[in-house]
């Protein structure tokens, strides 16, 4: 960095750094160590700081905001030293080129094409440092895995020495099915052990891995099968979730066949993992030559596989994620930068401690599978808990039987779980004892503030800090969350940046704006965990994230700052709806109505307005016991009045029993927004639905206008 930058550097800190001054001991309207009134930052439903006091049983890694300042600014200033001394942690077998800068990019367009590398020259190995390094080390015996199966009762646990095993084995099939280096497999199963050990063995070979959540549909997977062009598919049988049988290879067979219609594509081998907790063998659909059963082949390799040594550079993994254009993108992370990242980021987020036992409830098919249930968790020798089924299988309570358990210390999961549970009652929750509890998770969204209280006071009983994350597939782990212990937690907020995270808010023009302010959320520099590329097709990468705002990665997301300088996500750029010029954010709305004790969950679209331009429509999903009325409708509008302003007032309240979902949780907004505007007969495909049969509820409860 020369001195010009270095001097911009700093003063992009400087504001940052007042806030966490360990001369002033207190925030804008906030005093250390007692909850009080915030002074000013976005509209929350209870407006207390949060200060979880420090737990005399251990030391957190981060001790102090002085320490979070002095790591952040080394980490902006002189990144190569930052990220070099915590890549030492890892085994490479050859170090990177220190004549070099740790890190080369371009953000710039005007300046040629966008490019990230960090490490170069560096060889490595993702599964050897999550796996080997950890039995040589002498913890072969430790935990790595406790899996829980859809049904009580269900349950497994591997150590490490036999997870290194049992993915070996899976290494030396593919080897011996002439997977190579760069060759790429598809994983398609549910949430089982097999799916974790799947991604490590390809890592191992130097396999790119590209994992599709075991629910998306036939289409869906053929979509990516071929983009991908994988040399092998592994999956599974069928797998229960709840009381749904899912028929996986029924799926894949169709997917393979639409493969060979289209584009007259099709695999050598399908490795297909026989479920007997879910089907029988006879039932299963096969195609000779091509299918092979797992019990049949794997457990006949050998318990050591070779390993292939890595360029930091090179591809690791590929995950598709939704785009604007209906077309999934094939975001590419690569070695070196994700290993390094997702492992540092799960160490000082969750503050990982020897003994915890941490639990992601995320599937594999997600990027949050992919980083804090695999990689992250094992890279520190953590010990894991997956679970296959479902929040409310038999009943509410099922996470926390299974916290109880295992133990659980640390539990990551996504509001729309936490809004789904709390919706079912605290009874559920308090069967339980949760007690091993020290550190909640939220993921995936923003968390809205009647749904952090609850968490907050009856699943951590007010005594577990709560880590609100942000991130995206893209930046590959977490990118603003709070450190735990002893911070401020403003329930809705993400909070500060992580390490060597830059992040800038700026205008439609794409100038920065500074202090407390609201804007498009954008990221200036790289960092070690972003995505090179989209899978043979650079050109969109590079329209998707840098050319909207010229130097900047572009989140596609819009956020406030306060005054104290937390960042507060306010939804997607595209969920903006214009009233009168009146812009409004969705989730804005969205957050007063979550706010309703009668509420459940919400979600807001726009729909044409002969004066407005675009008014507001909202769905609204009531609590068990709540009846819908005149009356509850008219406090709902009082309330958006009263907290945003009587232009944010929706037209229609259309009370539903559920709303679209993936089967990750995302709302499906086209959907809805088909369904405000009278457009019924022209819903599009649903086969990405969790429950398409919500959509026919929805229609059936529509008001008249």
């Amino acid at each position: 960095m020369d001195d010009q930058s270095r001097v911009k550097s700093e003063a992009r800190l400087k504001i940052l750094l007042s806030h966490l001054n360990t001369g002033n001991t207190s925030f804008s309207g906030l005093s250390f160590g007692v909850p009080c009134r915030q002074a000013s930052a976005p509209q929350q439903e209870r407006n207390d700081y949060v200060i979880i006091p420090r737990n005399p049983m251990f030391t957190p890694r981060i001790t102090s905001r002085e320490q979070y300042s002095r790591m952040y600014m080394d980490s902006i200033q002189d990144p190569s030293t930052f990220w070099g001394r915590l890549a030492q942690d890892f085994y490479w077998r050859k170090g990177w080129n220190t004549s070099q800068p740790l890190c080369k990019y371009n953000f710039d367009v005007q300046r040629g094409p966008i490019f990230v590398e960090w490490f170069r020259g560096g060889y490595t190995n993702i599964c050897y440092n999550a796996l080997d390094r950890h039995v040589l080390a002498g913890k072969g015996e430790q935990p790595a895995l406790l899996w829980e199966g859809n049904d009580a009762g269900q349950d497994m646990r591997l150590t490490y020495q036999d997870l290194l095993s049992y993915t070996c084995q899976i290494s030396n099939f593919l080897l011996a099915r002439n997977v190579a280096k760069g060759d790429r497999v598809c994983i398609y199963m549910p949430m089982i052990p097999e799916l974790p050990c799947a991604m490590l063995a390809c890592a191992r070979i130097g396999a790119i891995h590209s994992v599709v959540f075991a629910g998306f549909s036939a289409e869906a997977l053929a979509g990516r099968i071929l983009d991908c062009h994988p040399k092998v598919v592994i999956t599974c049988s069928a797998f229960k979730r709840g009381n749904k049988l899912i028929d996986l290879k029924t799926i894949v067979d169709a997917s393979l066949q639409l493969c060979l219609d289209r584009e007259n594509f099709s695999i050598d081998t399908c490795l297909v993992y026989h479920n007997h907790r879910a089907s029988l063998r006879e039932d299963t659909s096969w195609k000779g030559g091509r299918d092979l059963w797992w019990q049949d082949v794997i457990p006949g390799m050998a318990k050591e596989a070779p390993l292939e040594w890595m360029e930091a550079e090179d591809p690791l993994f590929m995950l598709y994620t939704s785009g604007s254009t209906g077309k999934p993108k094939g975001v590419v992370h690569t070695v070196g930068g994700y290993m390094v990242f997702s492992a540092v980021t799960f160490k000082y987020v969750f503050d990982h401690q020897p003994g915890d036992i941490f639990w992601c409830t995320a599937d594999c098919g997600w990027i949050t599978g992919h980083t804090y249930v695999t990689y992250g968790p094992l890279l520190n020798c953590a010990t894991c808990v997956i679970y296959e089924g479902i929040p409310v299988w038999p009943d509410a309570g099922r996470y926390w039987q299974i916290v109880d358990k295992f133990k659980v210390t640390t539990f990551h999961t996504a509001p729309t779980a936490i809004r789904t549970l709390e919706a079912s009652g605290d009874k559920f929750v308090k069967k339980h004892s949760r007690k091993s509890l020290r550190l909640l998770g939220s993921v995936g969204e923003p968390i809205n503030s009647k749904a952090w209280w609850w968490y907050h006071d009856i699943v951590g009983e007010k005594r577990c800090p709560i880590v609100d994350t942000w991130w995206q597939t893209e930046t590959g782990a977490t990118m603003i969350s709070p450190l735990p212990w002893g911070w401020p937690l403003k329930p809705g907020s993400a909070t500060l940046p992580f390490f060597g995270v830059q992040l800038a808010v700026v205008d439609q023009n794409g100038n920065e704006k500074h202090g407390a302010c609201e804007g498009f959320l954008c990221i200036k520099g790289p960092w070690p965990g972003i995505a090179r590329t989209l899978y043979l097709n650079h050109d969109r990468y590079e329209q998707s994230y840098f050319k909207t705002f010229s130097g900047y990665y572009t989140t596609g997301d819009g956020c406030k700052r306060d005054n104290d300088g937390y960042y507060w996500i306010t939804g997607r750029i595209d969920d903006v709806i214009n009233v009168s010029g009146h812009r409004i954010s969705t989730g804005e709305v969205e957050s007063v109505l979550n706010a309703q004790d009668t509420c459940a969950e919400s979600a807001v679209v726009a729909i044409p307005h002969e004066v407005k331009g675009q008014g507001i429509y909202a769905f609204a999903v009531l609590v068990q016991g709540a009846t819908p009325s005149e009356e509850l409708k008219r406090s709902y509008l009082l309330s958006v009045r009263k907290e945003i302003g009587a232009f944010a007032a929706p037209e229609v309240i259309h009370w539903t029993p559920g709303l679209p979902k993936t089967r990750s949780g995302k709302v499906m907004r086209r959907i809805l927004r088909k369904i405000a505007c009278g457009e019924e007969n022209d819903l599009g495909d649903l086969s990405s639905l969790a429950d398409s049969a919500v959509v026919d509820d929805i229609l059936k409860s529509k008001p008249s206008q």
